[in-house]
């Protein structure tokens, strides 16, 4: 019952297309018309005789895929605490399939649990992200391409109260075009810093999930941010191209943004029986020493499948695991300040 079952339908739809019609059949294959008849009061009667036993309804304990209300910020639940000094945070590693959207989803939601007002920025043109939190991405009249090519303010584009406590600046395919575009644009590293600028004060902390790359969406990333946090999965290739990340963070640190730098490193995907976990993990925590998370994200199964329901794990199995760690996770950034 989650987002597949689009899919599905288009699939089914699309062979029903391609499947000759019941005349062209019987020409074919010379069958009699009044057989044809016989067959279908057959599986007529089948149908009705099997139709008690099989519920048409999912039932209630089964998750199922709502999609998210397409809500403007003017709708945005009113704040009921005096909200400080935003927190940007950049989530970022040039490796892909790390859990950069799953923390930005799970962290965002866990904190919003807490009382927190959080805003996530998917600066990802897959979209992971805001499908991840039940937007359906194909009924979006802008996102955040349009911010970023100033046709649109910030809040012009929020979903608000996703989960909550929780906004989310949706992502289409559209951004894949914003690095080409903005190329000839004065000012084109400061962008986001400027869309962001307009909504400081309004939320607790501002998550900027990033694609798998250090193109000029990232650049944009990291001249907004205040601070980075890098998941890291703890398997083989965990610390390949980590030293070139930390490079461009350097770069733009002493060029365009002088406040960066490392706010903790996430182990993820972590699995306590297997040797090389632990091993990868102690090499992390050797490398990073105390910018490490005390708490890892282990690896789940259920982490893996609510974002197919478009929720996130502390919605969709709020005692397990997963959910636990990322609401510890919360807690040591609320610590960190």
């Amino acid at each position: 019952m989650g987002l597949f079952d689009g899919f599905k339908r288009q699939v089914n739809h699309h062979e029903a297309q391609l499947t000759p019609s019941s005349e062209n059949r019987m020409e074919e294959r010379f069958i009699d018309p009044e057989e044809v008849e016989v067959i279908e009061r057959e599986v007529d009667d089948v149908s009705r005789e099997t139709s008690s036993d099989v519920s048409p309804e999912p039932r209630q304990s089964d998750p199922v895929f709502v999609a998210t209300p397409l809500k403007t910020y003017a709708d945005k639940k009113p704040v009921k605490h005096v909200v400080g000094a935003t927190k940007v945070i950049a989530i970022l590693n040039q490796k892909g399939g790390v859990g950069k959207s799953t923390t930005t989803i799970n962290l965002g939601a866990a904190l919003g649990e807490l009382g927190k007002q959080v805003l996530l920025i998917d600066l990802d043109p897959q979209g992971n992200t805001s499908s991840g939190l039940g937007i359906e991405k194909n009924k979006l009249e802008q996102c955040v391409y349009d911010v970023l090519l100033g046709e649109a303010a910030l809040t012009d584009v929020i979903i608000p109260d996703v989960c909550e406590g929780l906004d989310v600046a949706p992502a289409t395919i559209n951004l894949a075009g914003a690095e080409v575009e903005l190329v000839s644009e004065m000012a084109r590293e400061n962008r986001l810093k400027e869309a962001i600028g307009a909504i400081r004060g309004k939320y607790d902390y501002v998550f900027i999930d990033c694609p798998p790359s250090l193109g000029l969406l990232t650049v944009n990333a990291l001249v907004a941010a205040d601070k980075l946090l890098i998941p890291i999965q703890c398997e083989f290739y965990a610390l390949e191209g980590v030293t070139k990340l930390l490079d461009s963070m350097k770069r733009v640190k002493t060029y365009l943004n002088p406040s960066l730098d490392i706010f903790g490193v996430l182990l993820t995907m972590y699995d306590g029986r297997t040797t090389l976990s632990k091993q990868v993990a102690n090499e992390v925590r050797g490398f990073f020493d105390k910018i490490v998370f005390d708490v890892v994200i282990p690896r789940s199964v259920k982490v893996s499948e609510a974002p197919s329901f478009g929720l996130p794990i502390t919605e969709y199995d709020t005692t397990g695991k997963g959910a636990e760690a990322y609401r510890t996770l919360a807690k040591e950034v609320i610590q960190r300040g």
